[in-house]
């Protein structure tokens, strides 16, 4: 299904998406920082831009919160 939805506004709130990233996906120079690691969570906003990679999923929440952001898990 494809169909779109009007949501209303979303004034105030600054929604971001946290999601789970194999390390093989992403580039060189980020694969090099992260030795071992199987996994990472990005955090993006709703643009698609990833605004931070990190190691678990709890921290990634913390992080959006603690700077006043709103995160959903995506799969």
């Amino acid at each position: 299904m494809d169909a779109k939805y009007d949501f209303g506004p979303m004034e105030g709130e600054r929604i971001v998406y946290v999601r789970k990233v194999p390390v093989e996906e992403l580039p060189a120079e980020i694969r090099a920082q992260a030795p071992g690691v199987r996994e990472l969570y990005a955090v993006h906003d709703a643009s698609g831009e990833r605004l931070a990679l990190v190691r678990d999923r709890t921290l990634a929440f913390v992080i959006a919160r603690q700077n006043d952001l709103s995160p959903v898990s995506v799969h």
